[in-house]
């Protein structure tokens, strides 16, 4: 009786400690009635002081202001390049081609660094055991991918076909009991992943799914496609597994274009991408709130995926537009009525605002400044300049406009209001559009970009506002919101 006893009490012991062990973490497929708590992501500004000093063995240098303006400016023109070629027929909106043929879950954004593939860095943890990864959270891809190594078996693998120089982490697949490779022959790979530039060649039926996904400075990532697991936190403290997500082993890269980076995090609108099937757990919703990019060290953004419940706070404040999700894939579109300044309406023609006319607007985390049509551009800088012009003005590339600004006073600049055609308008407060460059420097935050061409609201211009998108309702909300 005695032995039956020990071995109940071991057995009990047993089952406790695996109880334990799982203590926090439920299962996507947990929730077949009722939807789990927010996911929350933090966003990683390119120029958080997190991030100065040493990325993965990687010098990550202190810069000025004026030289973080004049970078991120670089990089929205290329980044703006990528939207252009797109809406011209590029298969994809980083690729110039393809080659050979409720409740919710937070994640913090912070800025990032790459070469025209977005502005913020998130933590993403891949795979089972889970492995924490730092992607670029870009809003304008549905490819999700990490740096990886497969079949390595018991070799050494923490190289990564020395293609990489700054000690990124390497993702071994082998070692994730939930990795299992899309076969070249099969109907995903031929025909459902087509448009994030799958491959043709199939030497075996069971051969991975290979991709060549080229960016246009540049840069590319090749590999191949799986399905794995990705661990989420959720904001009542325990942990979610998102199982079966897309994601790319991406064994070798070209260029400068993901320095300090493991990878990309698609955050576009799209079949595959991680923001459409991540937001289809959580009521197909997600948003997030970005402070502005000068702020403290200590002050995040987040990105929700789920009822944003600092909403109910905003709720008389809030305005609603509808999302052309179909214009210009895999942006994410608003239809523009047009611009005004002071209460006076801009005359700007309104193809400028139509996509099917090669005009169109799109919201952009990662974009910075806001690029505006030549069309639009002219008369929303002649307006500006007015109400600056008492100003000394000063010559600072690459801007148009810059003055010092020894004793400005913001509340002597008439607003500049957003409209949309079905009659939601967006305010921005005058920091976003008059920006600080320089120690008593301001310049016109603005980017003229040849006519016809997409129009872009980028990060600095959405700042310190609440933007929460429904891909069910096709709508993105809106209000004024200090992000805390």
């Amino acid at each position: 009786m005695m032995k039956w006893r020990t071995i109940s009490l071991l057995f009990v012991i047993f089952l406790l400690s695996i109880c334990l062990s799982f203590h926090g973490l439920v299962l996507a497929h947990d929730f077949p009635h009722e939807e789990p708590d927010m996911m929350r992501l933090e966003l990683i500004h390119r120029h958080s002081p997190q991030l100065i000093g040493t990325v993965h063995g990687g010098p990550w240098p202190f810069k000025t202001r004026l030289e973080r303006i004049k970078e991120l400016v670089e990089r929205d023109i290329v980044r703006h390049r990528v939207t252009i070629s797109h809406k011209r027929g590029g298969q994809g909106r980083l690729s110039t081609r393809r080659k050979d043929q409720e409740t919710s879950a937070e994640m913090p954004m912070r800025s990032g660094a790459d070469y025209g593939t977005g502005q913020y860095f998130v933590h993403v943890k891949v795979g089972k055991p889970a492995r924490s990864f730092l992607l670029i959270a870009d809003a304008g891809s549905e490819l999700t991918w990490v740096n990886c190594r497969y079949g390595c078996g018991s070799k050494n693998c923490n190289t990564h076909k020395g293609r990489l120089r700054d000690h990124r982490r390497v993702y071994l697949a082998d070692r994730s009991s939930s990795f299992e490779t899309i076969p070249c022959s099969s109907k995903m790979c031929k025909i459902e992943l087509v448009n994030l530039f799958s491959l043709v060649r199939c030497p075996t039926p069971s051969t991975p799914c290979a991709y060549d996904y080229s960016y246009l400075d540049g840069s590319a990532a090749l590999g191949f496609f799986a399905n794995d697991t990705i661990t989420v936190g959720l904001t009542n403290g325990r942990k979610m597994m998102l199982e079966n997500v897309l994601i790319g082993c991406t064994e070798s890269t070209r260029g400068e274009g993901f320095k300090g980076a493991d990878g990309v995090l698609g955050l576009g609108y799209g079949k595959h991408s991680f923001a459409t099937k991540t937001a289809g757990k959580f009521g197909d919703k997600f948003s997030y709130c970005l402070v502005d990019h000068l702020s403290p060290k200590n002050i995040s953004n987040q990105l929700i995926f789920g009822t944003n419940r600092n909403k109910h706070s905003l709720s008389r404040n809030i305005q609603q537009t509808k999302l052309l999700l179909d214009a210009i894939p895999p942006f994410y579109a608003v239809s523009i009525l047009g611009i005004s300044i002071g209460g006076v309406m801009l005359r700007i023609p309104t193809e400028v605002w139509d996509a099917s006319l090669g005009g169109g607007t799109i919201l952009d985390s990662g974009s910075s400044l806001t690029l505006l049509a030549e069309p639009a551009y002219k008369p929303v800088m002649t307006a500006l300049q007015m109400s600056v012009s008492t100003y000394e003005r000063l010559d600072i590339k690459p801007f148009e406009y810059c003055f010092k600004s020894t004793g400005f006073n913001e509340s002597l600049v008439p607003r500049l209001v957003f409209h949309f055609t079905d009659g939601a308008r967006f305010e921005p407060p005058v920091k976003s559009y008059i920006i600080d460059v320089a120690p008593q420097s301001k310049c016109l935050g603005f980017v003229s970009v040849i006519w016809p061409s997409t129009s872009i609201i980028g990060n600095i211009m959405q700042q310190n506002n609440l933007w929460e998108f429904d891909l069910v309702q096709g709508t993105v909300g809106f209000a004024p919101s200090s992000c805390t």
